[in-house]
């Protein structure tokens, strides 16, 4: 009997180990609140990867993974992590952290769309509260392309060290209406004698999602987002461009924000940190 080439691994699964980043992000998120928050609800959450990382991170933490997709939302378990199948707009759960990651404000493609998005997560924040999401910008952020990322799967279920490209794809951009399409593309070899080989000889992947996911976001500019934040009611907005490294000996992360008339990198992903 021919040996079977499927891999186990699901879209869901190339996503969380090739685009979200939870272990940095939860570190990151407390750092940035500058209190000792204790609620996290995660926005547009998908497969609620970082509510999970953020309850899992300590007994004394939970999360509240929103999102109108139930699919993804099955992942959403564990201890001190609920889930709730609803538009952003109609959760009403109240939370000192709300993020946003992976770029998911660029649903909202008009002004009225996004004031509606801040003022609704103002309003569910305790006090003290803050507002975390992130958008990409810079020299190519109109510009059709390509970003390849290769990476090594670790030897843990799903996974068993495939050998995974990562293709970030921006297919169709508009300057004039801010538009953007931007599509997700998966590869993977097999862990094995000579996978590195494979794939430098072009062989055929062990499996190959193309499109596995698209979405169709608008491109909102810093400006912008500072006076959208502001009229609906947020103080302080910080700009952060890392997500930091520098822990001291108490475990506790230093980060400083972009300053004003500081240069971001040619092409750049920053967190926008809004306050209550």
């Amino acid at each position: 009997m021919a040996r079977t080439t499927r891999v186990s691994p699901s879209a869901l699964d190339f996503y969380e180990l090739c685009v979200t980043e939870p272990r940095r992000v939860v570190p990151f998120l407390h750092a940035v609140h500058g209190r000792k928050p204790l609620t996290l609800r995660e926005d547009f959450s998908g497969s609620a990867a970082l509510a999970r990382a953020w309850a899992a991170s300590s007994k004394t933490r939970k999360s509240i993974a929103v999102d109108a997709d139930p699919e993804p939302l099955r992942r959403a378990r564990g201890a001190r992590v609920r889930a709730v199948v609803a538009d952003v707009l109609r959760c009403a759960a109240r939370a000192d952290i709300i993020a946003a990651t992976n770029f998911p404000v660029g649903y909202c493609h008009t002004r009225k769309a996004l004031s509606k998005y801040l003022r609704s997560a103002r309003s569910r924040l305790n006090r003290h509260g803050v507002l975390v999401f992130d958008v990409y910008g810079g020299r190519d952020a109109y510009s059709p392309g390509k970003i390849i990322q290769l990476m090594r799967a670790p030897v843990q279920k799903p996974w068993s060290g495939e050998l995974v490209e990562y293709t970030f794809e921006q297919r169709a951009a508009d300057p004039v209406t801010g538009l953007v399409r931007d599509v997700l593309h998966f590869r993977a070899w097999r862990e094995g004698k000579g996978v590195a080989a494979k794939r430098a000889s072009r062989a055929a992947p062990d499996v190959e999602l193309t499109d596995a996911f698209v979405y169709d976001w608008r491109l909102w500019s810093l400006p912008e987002l500072r006076d959208a934040l502001s009229e609906a009611g947020f103080g302080a907005v910080e700009v952060y461009d890392r997500l930091g490294d520098a822990i001291d000996s108490e475990g506790v992360l230093h980060l400083k924000p972009v300053a004003a008339g500081e240069e971001l990198d040619a092409n750049w992903v920053v967190y926008v940190v809004a306050r209550k």
